[in-house]
């Protein structure tokens, strides 16, 4: 979940935009500004990665309301080679797409997805109705073919994230804002937890070109904020870990808050808590004896979500190491629903907004990470070990052993990646950590002992398969100051974020994720061309191509990028959308407009099938507007029906002729 730039996006503000790094030095900007200069910066978008390395029955479609500009200019724009004709930026009640494509709905929150789920009844909500249900805010997406190791893109396995809820808009009578959550009654925030969590919904594209849910599937699975899952590697067992219901410190209780996500190699989702810190509060924040630590991951006496009233193990009071068993990455074998989820320790404890994979030429799998918050870092885990692919029960537990890195950005245009290991550097027994168990629950504070590099919010970070090129997501930092900037790019008081482009060196003729050095460069500076100083894009961007908070990402067979967004309404009055650009070639960060949000949405977790005929997008806090309720949201989409409050939905995009999408 993005951290809105202004206040009245979302009652998440106040706790998201604290900004925990208590000593952000060196940041991005000023990196960037020592490197580019004040007027030099990108120069051309091309130009700046070319410096530095050669290029190598299911419901019906919503009916929304006129859209506020019509969809369509030119076909194509200068030498991009995406063809579908760009949309005109709005700000509506309904979504839009390009012209020539269909948005069909395939899922809203509430909608049974367990075979004795019952119907959904937004009057009478219950948690064991909603733990069979679809949940929450959708995010993240991964589709995994069935059968299992096939490559079909006509069935399969849909994953899900639910991030969060939207109390205000869930519930009547609550009023508005944050507010909301501190009226909430034991059912509703029983609701609430069973609406956290994720999906696994069997899917099928019908002989009429429709997608639909498989409603009875064997698959068909819902984790939740309460759903028994297992800590593993190096932090499992530890002391900080034990509560009352779980002496042993390897069991607990849900997932929370999860953001964006990755796969593995071997067929398992891997499902990142972010904002863990939005559920849990109590008098120990202030006074008690891991205070520092609290205040280090954003956790506050005033919790955003008022759990801790019904549910001991979200106050600080009762259960003080509760929050230190989230913020973790969580894998899960969506082929078995009857598996446990496995809390993956070795990757580091922060707000993961991803974690993302790159094959190394040894074989060994790297996954990136960023931490999104402003002045956070990004992370890199390399396994230990190669990957089995003959052998999916050898790579069982891969993930429990490896090197976890923070990302140090150079002003000369160097990544260095400091490994966070016990022993090594500052993180000894002088300084607080006494284990690795100490490190990765605490993998912030080691970070700032290393040295790392404080970004501008960065969300997703993923590997471009084509290039092997990795691209940051740094989505905004409001908060960076003049003196912090010292130059025009970055910019002080920077709404609208910045896409970074990371070069890996070349081992066996393939990239190497597994370098400690690499390379950096500036793919695109987002805002409005003219109009925000500093931003930059492909000199043929059109005026409906540029975008602001760029946040997930993800890659066609071409390599070809294609950037959600969430925060534009507020920082340039438009809705989200997602936008696509080549990243090779002369069409090089020519970004153009493919989809736009309804009001008060964000886009999420971009997702292709297979054969690249489909995309899957999750259309998460539709109405999430100031002064929106239940009872008068500023959107009723998808079901634009009176009574009915907006819900977050997956809807499925495909082109009307059969075409691959962006053909």
């Amino acid at each position: 979940m993005s951290e809105p730039t202004t206040l009245p996006h979302a009652e998440e503000a106040e706790i998201e935009d604290i900004g925990s790094n208590p000593d952000p030095a060196r940041p991005i900007g000023a990196i960037i500004a020592a490197r580019y200069g004040r007027r030099a910066m990108l120069g051309a978008a091309a130009a700046a990665a070319a410096a530095l390395v050669p290029d190598g029955p299911a419901p019906a479609q919503p009916q929304a309301p006129p859209p506020a500009h019509s969809s369509g200019n030119t076909p194509n724009g200068g030498p991009s080679t995406l063809a579908f004709p760009e949309l005109r930026h709005q700000l509506a009640q309904g979504d839009a797409v390009a012209e020539g494509y269909e948005i069909q709905l395939l899922i809203r929150w509430g909608d049974p997805i367990l075979a004795d789920a019952p119907e959904f009844d937004v009057a009478r909500q219950t948690a064991e109705a909603q733990a069979r249900q679809f949940g929450y805010n959708c995010d993240y997406l991964d589709f995994f073919p069935l059968p299992r190791g096939s490559r079909s893109a006509d069935h399969g396995l849909l994953w899900v994230n639910h991030e969060y809820t939207n109390t205000n808009l869930m519930f009547p009578g609550l009023g508005a804002g944050r507010a909301a959550r501190a009226r909430t009654n034991a059912e509703q925030v029983a609701v609430e937890i069973a609406a956290h969590g994720a999906s696994v919904v069997e899917v099928r594209r019908e002989a009429d070109g429709r997608w639909r849910v498989v409603r009875d599937s064997r698959f068909n699975r819902r984790i939740t904020g309460a759903t028994p899952m297992r800590l593993s590697g190096p932090a499992a067992g530890h002391p900080r870990l034990r509560t009352h219901a779980d002496p042993s410190g390897t069991r607990v209780l849900g997932t929370l808050n999860n953001c964006a996500g990755g796969r593995t190699p071997w067929g398992t989702v891997l499902t990142a808590e972010e904002n863990f810190n939005f559920y849990f509060g109590g008098e120990a924040a202030e006074s008690g004896p891991q205070r520092a630590h609290y205040r280090r991951y954003g956790i506050v006496r005033e919790a955003v979500y008022g759990w801790g009233r019904f549910v001991d193990r979200f106050s600080l009071d009762k259960e003080p190491n509760e929050p230190n068993r989230f913020g973790w990455i969580v894998e899960v074998d969506p082929y078995d629903p009857e598996s446990v989820p496995v809390k993956r320790t070795a990757l580091g404890r922060f707000k993961h907004e991803c974690c993302t994979m790159a094959l190394c030429p040894d074989g060994r799998v790297a996954f990136y990470s960023g931490d999104d918050e402003r002045f956070e870092y990004i992370y890199k885990f390399v396994t230990a070990r190669p990957w089995n692919p003959d052998d999916r029960a050898a790579n069982r537990d891969l993930l429990d052993e490896g090197t976890l890195y923070v990302g140090r950005f150079d002003d000369d245009g160097k990544v260095t990646w400091l490994p966070l290991v016990h022993g090594e550097g500052p993180l000894t027994a002088e300084n607080g950590f006494h284990s690795q168990a100490d490190v990765v629950i605490e993998a912030r504070r080691a970070a700032d002992l290393l040295g790392a590099t404080p970004m501008d919010r960065p969300e997703d970070v993923e590997a471009n398969p084509v290039t092997g090129r990795v691209y940051a997501m740094l989505t905004n930092n409001a908060r960076r100051t003049a003196q912090q900037a010292r130059g025009a790019n970055p910019r002080a008081n920077n709404i609208h974020g910045h896409v970074l482009e990371i070069i890996p060196p070349m081992a066996q003729g393939r990239p190497d994720h597994a370098a400690t050095e690499m390379r950096w460069g500036l793919f695109l500076v987002a805002g409005a061309p003219g109009f925000d100083a500093g931003a930059r894009y492909h000199r043929a961007t059109s005026p409906n191509g540029w975008l602001s908070c760029p946040d997930n990402c993800t890659f066609d067979s071409k390599g070809r990028i294609w950037i959600a967004t969430d925060g534009a309404p507020e920082t340039s009055g438009v809705a989200d959308g997602l936008y696509a650009a080549d990243t090779t070639g002369h069409g090089r960060a020519l970004t153009r407009l493919f989809y736009q949000a309804p009001t008060g949405a964000e886009v999420c977790g971009p997702c292709f099938t297979p054969d690249e005929r489909t995309l899957f997008l999750a259309i998460q806090h539709p109405g999430e507007d100031p002064g929106s309720t239940f009872e008068r949201p500023s959107t009723r989409w998808p079901d634009f029906r009176e009574g009915v409050p907006p819900r977050p939905s997956v809807i499925a995009i495909v082109k009307k002729d059969g075409g691959v999408i962006g053909s």
